[in-house]
């Protein structure tokens, strides 16, 4: 993948420096300034997620991460990001199933059981919830990831049959 030219480049790291003080519209604004050409860049395209996420634009952040999946598939971020927003869309069925092929490629990654643990709860699947969240705390035993548990709503089903942690 070609580098973005400087021109360009300038405005991706003002939209990243918009990003770091907490205003989304401003680092669109300096996306929209990068010629169209550059706009489909992959690193264009994971700040755009990042920027529709955060104005809660699930079906655009949903198109931006399945380019992403398709532009980098050997990225993590982009399976993970494309099925969180399904799930923020309320296709979590879609969501789950689309993550499960991305198990077989990454593995060891415990964000995809943890997103997994919480999709099966939601679909009401607590025994395939718990295997997913086992695995996630067995890939990363973190304190930060236990207490993501302990808070958060999608996983609030398990929480009332003997939390794992």
């Amino acid at each position: 993948m070609k580098p973005i030219p400087p021109q360009d480049a300038h405005f991706l790291r003002a939209a990243e420096g918009w990003i770091e003080l907490g205003n989304h519209l401003e680092a669109f604004e300096e996306l929209e300034r990068i010629t169209p050409q550059w706009r489909a860049h992959p690193d264009v395209l994971k700040l755009r997620w990042e920027i529709y996420a955060k104005a809660k634009h699930w079906f655009a952040a949903m198109n931006v991460a399945s380019g992403l999946v398709s532009l980098l598939p050997n990225e993590v971020n982009g399976w993970i990001h494309r099925s969180f927003a399904l799930h923020e869309l309320k296709r979590t069925g879609e969501a789950r199933d689309l993550l499960l092929q991305a198990i077989a490629k990454f593995p060891k990654d415990a964000t995809i059981s943890y997103n997994l643990a919480c999709y099966e709860c939601q679909l009401s699947n607590l025994p395939q919830g718990r295997k997913w969240l086992e695995k996630a705390f067995a890939l990363d035993p973190s304190r930060e990831l236990k207490l993501n548990f302990l808070s958060d709503p999608d996983l609030e089903p398990l929480w009332k049959n003997s939390p794992p942690v």
